[in-house]
């Protein structure tokens, strides 16, 4: 870019709130991508040991591959919170679907032991029935 193009956006990007406010968006969201990508590769202190390039992109692309499936996996109950919630009739507004993201990770167990088996309640294919916050609330009380 130019000097003349780096002038009109750098006074673009001052002048525009909105531009503003949508970049600001997008550095969040890379920034929940890099937190979720640094918890999942938290062995060796986050660091790439492979000497050999290739032994570097096959850890890289494992983790890739984890952070998708936890990517693909919150999206799918979230989008079945979404529907139960309509469902029983309570109101879904557009802007609080989009602030929701898929980049959550408080809810995975990311050490210790991991079981990967399904129960026999949950059919193939199928996911997990959903469990009730006023059920969880009852539990504390």
């Amino acid at each position: 870019m130019g000097r003349i193009d780096k002038t009109i956006h750098a006074l673009t990007f001052i002048n525009d709130e909105e531009k503003r406010r949508r970049t600001l968006t997008q550095l969040n969201r890379g920034e929940e991508r890099h937190k979720l990508a640094r918890a999942v590769f938290h062995g060796k202190r986050g660091e790439l040991r492979q000497r050999y390039r290739e032994g570097q992109e096959d850890q890289l692309g494992a983790l890739g591959l984890v952070i998708n499936v936890i990517v693909l996996w919150n999206t799918l109950y979230i989008n079945a919170a979404l529907q139960q919630l309509e469902a029983e009739g309570f109101p879904i507004k557009p802007e609080d679907v989009a602030r929701l993201s898929p980049l959550m990770f408080d809810h995975i167990n990311l050490l210790g032991r991991y079981a990967f088996s399904v129960p026999e309640s949950v059919a193939p294919g199928e996911l997990r029935q959903l469990r009730n916050p006023a059920d969880a609330m009852e539990d504390v009380a």
